[in-house]
């Protein structure tokens, strides 16, 4: 049951979306029913948790990349890009 559960949490958005509320929940239910320990009840709840984190932080790699290409796709300039013409802004205006 543990596995089923951890799958279908991974599906999707899965884990990324559920709060540790809700995992706590979720994993009391288990006990209840007898279907997880108590000793392994905490267990559960960390490494569920672990993998949302893990999911969130590839989600958001996921969407960095993405908005990067869009940004180039459309040619956005870059902070650098910025940053350059300042400085090369603030060169000419010395040379005065």
């Amino acid at each position: 049951m543990k596995d089923l559960i951890k799958k279908g949490l991974s599906l999707g958005l899965g884990l990324a979306v559920v709060s540790k509320e809700q995992i706590e929940k979720l994993v009391d239910e288990l006990v209840k029913k007898g279907e997880v320990s108590t000793a392994e009840s905490k267990d559960l709840i960390n490494e569920l948790l672990e993998k949302g984190e893990a999911e969130q932080k590839q989600m958001n790699a996921r969407i960095h990349e993405q908005l990067e290409k869009v940004l180039r796709d459309l040619n956005v300039p870059s902070k650098a890009d910025f940053e350059r013409l300042e400085k090369r802004i603030q060169e000419l205006e010395n040379k005065q």
